[in-house]
């Protein structure tokens, strides 16, 4: 507004089951994310290896146990109830007494913000893959601020991790577990160990050099105030006199729960249900629905195989992909630059080699880039230089 395996539960089992002595049977990708279920202990099924260059290769296997019974963390736990239910009341909220400019305003905040996420966080501050000038770029830290989704830096590093060591159990929102966790349980429950091992490994010396990334970071709790609460809140009160309290539910809860639910779909739906023409191997699939709401973030068997590709898809149409009209806008005006892209060739090889699946990158910059298609991203570029 993101490599499979199985998911070990007896049958009824909730979110903290923490039976380690439970069998796992081995299970197709679809079949292993069907439960619904977090796992307090999983056994992984049916991942294919992961190799880095210059890393001790990481292997699970069949008989593999994760010894390690997650814990609810009770204050994330009450925001995200909070803002769910809230979400509920603001919907009915929306048919009974508030006014339609309210429910546009609402609507136009969840999408202008969705471009803070995609082309921001996501695009520009993960992957790297392409540069911005500071005016983008305080344009996008603002919008993602208005998204809600934590500060720029732990958002970018909990992705990095992500790509890194996808359906792992360093991945912090690892599908294996299921669509509950994949989607929002993460969020509410402490982290594998690996997870906080490998957020430490990675590289984010270009994020730590940027000073509005570092800016938001340091005054993330009243930027939040402002950005994602006053705002949004005081504007259908102050300009056409909607009640403050229709207002509060509508455009804190119901929007702010409508953000988190599109960029979650990205977790969770678009490692499920779908289509894999690139990478057969990974559990990331190519999802219409998913990039329809989410601005062209659904493409995601692409996005996996290619992370430094400011388009996140091969698709060329702006109606399938917004964000990517978006970047190109912003390039025309001169304010983007050197956006990365890569080749039908490299496309074509990495097709013919689908069933490898052996480079998980975080993107442009990840010392692990085949050497052959870095050459081919350091010649390519459709945004010049500035």
């Amino acid at each position: 507004m993101v490599a499979a395996g199985g998911t070990c539960l007896h049958r009824g089992a909730s979110l903290m089951d923490a039976d380690a002595n439970m069998n796992c049977t081995k299970r197709r990708p679809e079949e292993a994310t069907s439960k619904m279920d977090v796992p307090g202990t999983i056994t992984a099924t049916s991942i294919p290896s992961v190799t880095a260059k210059g890393n001790a290769e990481t292997e699970v296997h069949a008989t593999d146990k994760i010894n390690y019974v997650p814990k609810w963390r009770w204050p994330d736990l009450a925001v995200q109830l909070f803002i769910h239910i809230g979400c509920i009341y603001g919907f009915y909220l929306i048919f009974t007494s508030v006014k339609m400019l309210t429910t546009l305003w609402a609507f136009v905040v969840v999408y202008a913000s969705g471009f803070g996420i995609t082309a921001g966080a996501h695009r520009l501050w993960s992957h790297r893959a392409y540069k911005a000038k500071w005016p983008l770029r305080l344009l996008l830290v603002t919008l993602f601020t208005v998204s809600g989704q934590r500060h720029v830096y732990q958002w970018a590093l909990d992705h990095r991790v992500h790509h890194k060591y996808s359906e792992t159990n360093a991945d912090p929102h690892d599908a294996r577990r299921g669509f509950l966790f994949s989607h929002v349980g993460w969020l509410v429950l402490t982290p594998h160990p690996e997870v906080e091992e490998k957020r430490k490994s990675v590289d984010m010396s270009d994020l730590e050099a940027d000073p509005i990334v570092m800016w938001q970071k340091r005054l993330y709790v009243p930027l939040f105030a402002i950005f994602v609460i006053a705002i949004p809140v005081l504007v259908p009160w102050y300009y056409w006199d909607e009640g403050l309290w229709q207002s509060f539910w509508v455009l804190f809860n119901f929007r702010f729960c409508v953000t988190l639910n599109i960029a979650f779909f990205v977790n969770s739906i678009a490692h499920m249900w779908g289509n894999r023409p690139y990478d057969k191997h990974i559990s990331p699939v190519e999802n219409f629905a998913v990039s329809m709401a989410a601005l062209g973030e659904g493409w995601h068997n692409y996005h996996h195989v290619f992370p430094y590709d400011y388009k996140t898809a091969e698709l060329g149409h702006y109606s399938l992909n917004l964000t990517t009209a978006f970047i190109d806008f912003f390039t025309w005006l001169g304010w983007a630059y050197d956006c990365k892209t890569v080749s039908e060739e490299m496309i074509r090889r990495r097709v013919h080699r689908s069933g490898d699946g052996s480079h998980n990158l975080w993107g442009w910059g990840d010392r692990d880039i085949p050497e052959e298609d870095l050459h081919d991203l350091e010649t390519r570029s459709p945004c010049k230089d500035q």
